[in-house]
């Protein structure tokens, strides 16, 4: 089981967007294991996108993460990464298909709603970065068999 950081971004909240985003990855099977509300400070957000640090486009990224609440989310489930980033859609909204996350609700690069990790090694950095081991909740829901095969 692989698990998978998301991050439902300001633009997501002010849209109130939260629920019918967070349904699709319930509903495709994914298992909720760390939900919480957060206003990410000038120093996460530092954390957060420093892969983008020299980039024209890094000061604005800091921005707009930290302009508003931001719902931090971690999935869990087989190739969660994967499945979560199919569920997202592209990074630019407009090239987005429908029936995914940024094609039915963004037409923006940046305010594209959602963050998700973008490998396994980067899921477990940034899981780490917004969740301490003890929010994260272990559990099995009752219908796992039916969703996963397994």
């Amino acid at each position: 089981m692989q698990r998978t950081l998301i991050l439902l971004k300001p633009d997501c909240i002010q849209r109130r967007l939260i629920g019918d985003i967070i349904g699709r990855f319930e509903r495709k099977g994914l298992r909720l294991v760390g939900l919480k509300f957060v206003q990410a400070s000038q120093d996460l957000a530092e954390k957060h996108y420093a892969v983008h640090k020299g980039k024209p486009f890094y000061d604005s990224l800091l921005k707009f993460l930290t302009s508003g609440p931001t719902v931090a989310l971690v999935w869990e489930g087989r190739e969660a990464v994967a499945t979560a980033r199919g569920l997202m859609g592209p990074t630019d909204g407009t090239k987005a298909p429908p029936a995914t996350i940024r094609g039915d609700f963004a037409i923006s690069v940046q305010n594209n709603l959602v963050h998700g990790s973008d490998s396994v090694e980067n899921a477990a950095a940034e899981i780490a970065l917004w969740f301490k081991p003890e929010e994260l909740v272990n559990w099995t829901p009752a219908d796992a068999a039916w969703v996963t095969g397994g």
